[in-house]
């Protein structure tokens, strides 16, 4: 026998370049984990939250500072977390992490982004000098909240209406508890 006729070749050949309608870079990303208001929800976070902060940038003096510099971290550090759960959502590093640390995370997150965002839209409403790129500032703040909260709550929905489907029956027969177990 030739060393041909008994081994069989081990490895299969690459594939070539993908095909097809998802290529390339589009391959990486799938907007299916999350449905249509959940995308609507973060994508509008992302934006308004990204407005807020530009608008804030816009500044160019003040005069009571201390909520400004507020509502710039908590605007920017809401838009960079949005943008990482997005991209988790969004890329197959969800598939390489446990869905339900991804929805745990994403439900603390979205909820302390939400409230923190409102404190500090609040505060900034209170100290800021009244032009008009605070006051958009102040708006895009006060909606962004908004979604964040707004998120939070369709997502606390969806927990209450999974555990109401999981509780089972609960159904016991009295004469059950009273009979012997090895009859």
């Amino acid at each position: 026998m030739e060393n041909g006729a008994v081994y069989a070749p081990t490895t299969e050949e690459a594939p070539g370049p993908a095909r097809g309608a998802r290529s390339g870079l589009t391959a990486f990303f799938s907007t299916g984990r999350l449905q249509w208001y959940g995308r609507a929800l973060k994508g509008l976070q992302l934006l308004l939250s990204l407005l807020a902060f530009i608008c804030e940038e816009v500044v160019s003096q003040c005069t009571m500072c201390g909520g400004l510099y507020f509502f710039e971290f908590v605007s920017c550090s809401a838009f960079l977390l949005s943008l990482l759960i997005l991209i988790v959502y969004c890329t197959p590093v969800y598939d390489r992490v446990d869905a339900e640390k991804v929805k745990l995370s994403d439900f603390y997150i979205t909820l302390g982004t939400g409230v923190v965002f409102l404190l500090a839209s609040i505060i900034f409403t209170t100290t800021h000098d009244r032009t008009s790129a605070e006051t958009a500032a102040v708006v895009f703040g006060f909606l962004a909240s908004l979604m964040f909260l707004l998120d939070f709550a369709i997502m606390l929905h969806g927990k209450h209406r999974e555990t109401q489907l999981r509780k089972p029956e609960v159904t016991t027969r009295a004469e059950a508890l009273t009979e012997p177990l090895n009859t």
